[in-house]
């Protein structure tokens, strides 16, 4: 079976929206894969997401745990892997 034979039936495909708060308004906003950004570092102090609110214009930095950082890399947000210098 090929990819297109794969998904031949399929309609179309929901964009990933992720949800987050914003400590500085404290608003809840509904953010597209693109408007995110996960940085993995050695440890889990060194992990994180980022984005900026739409709402206020905050940048927002918040950890990220395993299971955040499952979520964000399967639903399309960009990666950086943080390496540590000696």
């Amino acid at each position: 079976m090929t990819v297109a034979t794969a998904f031949a039936g399929m309609k179309g495909v929901s964009p990933v929206v992720f949800r987050a708060g914003c400590p500085d308004c404290r608003g809840s906003v509904e953010l597209a894969a693109g408007a995110l950004r996960l940085a993995i570092g050695a440890t889990s102090r060194t992990t994180f997401y980022s984005f900026t609110c739409p709402d206020c214009g905050a940048a927002v930095r918040k950890p990220a745990g395993e299971r955040i950082v499952e979520l964000l890399t399967g639903g399309g947000v960009r990666t950086l892997r943080l390496h540590s210098t000696l």
